[in-house]
């Protein structure tokens, strides 16, 4: 599998998301895409930049965990892109964001891979990937937001302890997915179309037409879960999204909704909000 270059990644990237793109990076290792862009210029509204790298050595995930990716078994890519204004219900990105992922992949001809409510990616049970979003500051500029995506490309020389780190039981790779792995420059260019489309379309008429989409990808949808908030546990099966987002528990018979807390499956903890 070859290495990743700027060109290699840039040159199928199709006209109108390449027309937008500012400046496209990649690193041969860094602690973190997402805090480099962060230190980065904002892009004008409606462009993005983007950086990648097969070997990030400090990965944050959500509230405040780490995300560990063994060197060159994984991909790495962040997004800064700016909306002309803070965009309605900014939380749901991540969903719209997974879904985005999600069919990159799936233009591979790769299938069976869903999204765990809120930022997630799975397939076989196993986590594949997982998603990142913060929010810079607002300026006059519009709003800009880093959206970091981690995932697993390839873990056949990795320890048999990371496979198994993680808090849906295990982890599992892409090139378990499909019979042949395709290159990473290619996925990079792919979920970069992808991505852009997304934050287009998120711009334009918010988490709507994901709300839709969800419904085929939600992987979560009809387990068993408990839901871990402040006032205490709250037991039920995980029965999809609701049109902003929020997640939806049947507790005998009866729908709440949840935006923050821990989902606890097979008795494992994840945090979600």
């Amino acid at each position: 599998m070859s290495s990743l270059t700027a060109d290699n990644i840039r040159e199928p990237i199709s006209g109108e998301s390449r027309s937008h793109l500012d400046i496209l990076e990649v690193f041969a290792e860094i602690e973190s895409t997402n805090s480099f862009l962060l230190g980065q210029p904002c892009p004008s509204p409606g462009r993005y930049r983007v950086a990648l790298t097969e070997n990030q050595t400090a990965g944050r995930g959500r509230m405040g965990r780490s995300w560990c990716s063994p060197p060159s078994s994984g991909l790495c890519m962040s997004m800064a892109f700016t909306f002309s204004s803070m965009p309605e219900n900014i939380p749901s990105l991540s969903l719209a964001i997974g879904i985005g992922i999600v069919q990159a992949l799936e233009r591979f001809g790769i299938r069976g891979i869903g999204v765990k409510w809120p930022n997630d990616i799975v397939a076989r049970d196993g986590k594949l990937g997982g998603v990142l979003s913060e929010v810079r500051p607002a300026n006059a500029q519009g709003v800009t937001v880093v959206v970091g995506i981690g995932l697993n490309m390839d873990l056949e020389n990795t320890d048999a302890e990371f496979r198994i780190a993680s808090r849906l039981g295990r982890v599992i790779d892409l090139a378990s997915c499909c019979d042949e792995l395709p290159s990473r420059s290619a996925i990079s260019a792919a979920l970069i179309e992808c991505l852009f489309d997304t934050m287009v379309r998120f711009e334009a008429d918010g988490f709507s037409p994901f709300y839709a989409m969800w419904q085929r990808y939600d992987w979560l949808r009809g387990l068993e879960v408990t839901i871990e908030t402040l006032d205490g546990l709250v037991e039920g099966v995980a029965d999809g999204v609701d049109t902003d987002g929020a997640l939806l528990l049947n507790i005998k018979g009866e729908r709440r909704r949840f935006t923050s807390g821990s989902v606890i499956l097979n008795g494992r903890a994840d945090g979600v909000q």
